[in-house]
């Protein structure tokens, strides 16, 4: 599917370190479109991965959400029903545990200003985020494709390493800006 098929709202779903923050800022470079990276607004900035209250990261979601267009990307369940009936376009990423877990651990250690980072925070190893990737980012796979499965509107699945690399040349996607 051609990028310009999702339109101009497009939620990018998928598990840890599966690639949404790359093929966010990929996508909004590409289209001029604002990019909203869930990670930097569910956590304070400046602190080590601290959530917001849950109210103040519900506003920041909704204000972004409420215009015309956008590339969000991130899952955050709760709120994931409210910002697909506002998407023109869904991308799910479906890498296996394994292979999430390789690019934390790259993310983690040569990546300090990768895509969607969290302004004033250092990357490291943290267990939580291991134990994280292991029990209910697993299961969470499954919610994600159901979403996809029952959104209608259109879609694209990007289950491995080759179906991406094709949709970013398809599409004259850029990894990092030039």
């Amino acid at each position: 599917m051609d990028l310009d098929e999702l339109g101009q709202r497009i939620c990018i779903l998928g598990p840890s370190n599966s690639g949404k923050s790359t093929l966010a800022a990929a996508v909004g470079r590409a289209r001029s479109l604002p990019v909203v990276h869930l990670d930097q607004y569910r956590h304070l900035p400046g602190t080590d991965w601290r959530e917001r209250p849950d109210l103040d990261f519900e506003s920041m979601h909704n204000e972004a959400m409420s215009t015309d267009q956008w590339v969000i990307e991130g899952n955050y369940s709760r709120w994931l029903p409210a910002r697909l009936r506002r998407a023109t376009g869904l991308v799910l990423l479906d890498v296996s545990t394994a292979v999430g877990i390789v690019r934390y651990f790259r993310r983690t250690f040569f990546e300090p200003d990768r895509a969607g980072r969290l302004e004033g925070t250092r990357d490291r190893v943290r267990v939580e985020m291991l134990r994280f990737m292991l029990g209910p980012a697993r299961r969470n796979r499954l919610r994600y494709r159901h979403a996809f499965d029952e959104f209608e509107g259109p879609k694209v699945f990007l289950s491995d390493r080759a179906a991406s690399e094709t949709f970013y040349r398809r599409n004259g996607l850029a990894r990092r800006s030039r």
